[in-house]
């Protein structure tokens, strides 16, 4: 493996890293290390936009000739609330009853909904092995679904759906970008697509007196912390990684990234002392089954 080879392995797994991690510093930025409430759910996710879209918006500003048609405009505020805005609010919903691993385990549906949202919306033609795959990703995304009742702390079926809500969005985000802004580099796409997000995030920020959690709450400065990690590792950095080896490899090595992530959210997970049983681990194997049987091809 020459050295060039060697650099695209490393950013894949400083990637998988970045966003397998994301769902811990989503719980720590509401509870601290004992479990003390800190930051509301809806408040770390406002955080995390607000933080986010602000770096970027300099960025958005540069490129705002992009917006060159009503058409243009729509897609991005898809791409920006589907993509980033409710997803946010979505997960850290879901992590105040469900542990940070499993959510990541979850996440790995994504790719299964891509499809699906492909062939039904946007009229893409799938192939027998693709449609194989999808049968076996989705028994394994309902299985996971089946093994998230009663996780830890209290968790119920309304957490583990709004997380598959999330994947929902987030396929819908993939497939607008693909579709609908074609040839736009993706760092314009993501900057201007959070420049959208950036009033409501400052309006919840203020609304849901975020503000005042940290003259309240002795841990604000801590919570605050990890939402900031979050929102520049997360998002801003993992995109900007994420377009560097997009231009260094293929799109399908760059997306592979997705595959990686549950592994890593497990790790870090069990290292954070969740506890993980057979039956999820099965629904994960599942899932990763299904979507490599999809996206597999012959040399």
């Amino acid at each position: 493996m020459n050295q060039d080879r060697w650099k695209d392995w490393g950013l894949f797994f400083i990637l998988a890293c970045i966003w397998g991690s994301s769902f811990f510093l989503m719980k720590h930025s509401m509870f601290t290390w004992e479990g003390v409430p800190v930051f509301s759910s809806t408040q770390v996710a406002s955080i995390r936009m607000l933080v986010a879209s602000t770096v970027l918006l300099p960025v958005a500003l540069r490129n705002l000739k992009v917006i060159n048609s009503y058409r243009v405009f729509i897609t991005l505020l898809v791409v920006g609330f589907c993509g980033n805005f409710f997803p946010a609010f979505l997960f850290t919903y879901a992590q105040k009853h469900l542990d940070a691993g499993y959510v990541g385990m979850l996440n790995s549906a994504t790719p299964v909904f891509t499809v699906l949202i492909s062939f039904f919306i946007f009229g893409q033609r799938l192939t027998i092995r693709q449609i194989t795959g999808l049968i076996i990703g989705n028994a394994g995304v309902v299985l996971l679904v089946l093994a998230g009742e009663g996780v830890t702390f209290e968790g119920s079926l309304i957490n583990v759906l709004a997380v598959v809500l999330a994947t929902i969005c987030y396929a819908t985000s993939l497939n607008f970008i693909k579709y609908r802004l074609a040839g736009i580099p993706a760092l314009k796409i993501t900057s201007l697509a959070f420049s959208l997000t950036f009033i409501p995030a400052l309006t919840l920020f203020i609304f849901l007196d975020t503000p005042l959690v940290f003259s309240e709450n002795e841990y604000a400065a801590e919570g605050f912390f990890y939402a900031t990690i979050l929102a520049l590792m997360g998002t801003v950095l993992g995109v900007y990684l994420y377009n560097v080896l997009i231009a260094r490899t293929t799109t399908l090595f760059a997306s592979s990234v997705t595959y990686a992530i549950p592994g890593v959210a497990m790790l870090i997970g069990i290292a954070d002392n969740e506890r993980f049983t057979f039956f999820q681990i099965f629904a994960l194997s599942v899932i990763l089954t299904g979507i490599f049987v999809a996206n597999w091809k012959k040399k």
